[in-house]
């Protein structure tokens, strides 16, 4: 399992780079608007890389890592879920926004139950059991 949230993890931010930056630019680009017009800045993609590549590498820090950024990520997702549904306005942007977050609560719901459950899986590799 820890396998498939790592590649999880790292389709999830090649998808948000591609929805984030690459789509807007695009857009604002073919309709002569400048570049950054539609592009909102996120770093959780760098994130999402690092706890990728630390379920793979399995350093000491992994458990309490993908625990934090899981507690985290479903925190700050469900509070703009609220915060949004509260009055949507429902646009190209605001689409490609809540789908991404979608399945951003649906990686770290997972990854926070399977943490949960399955603790053993995240010990480091470089440690005798």
């Amino acid at each position: 399992m820890t396998v498939f949230l790592a590649h999880f993890l790292f389709v999830l931010a090649a998808w948000t780079v591609v929805i984030k930056y690459l789509f807007p630019i695009a857009w604002a680009l073919a309709h002569g608007l400048a570049p950054s017009t539609h592009v909102y800045l996120d770093f959780w993609p760098i994130a999402h890389v690092w706890l990728g590549w630390a379920l793979l590498v399995r350093p000491r820090y992994t458990y309490a890592l993908a625990l934090a950024v899981s507690v985290l990520e479903i925190g700050i997702v469900v509070t703009k879920f609220v915060l949004f549904l509260g009055d949507p306005e429902w646009t190209i942007w605001t689409t490609n926004w809540f789908v991404n977050k979608l399945f951003v609560l649906g990686c770290f719901c997972l990854m926070l139950g399977h943490l949960l459950a399955r603790r053993e899986d995240y010990t480091p590799r470089n440690v005798p059991a």
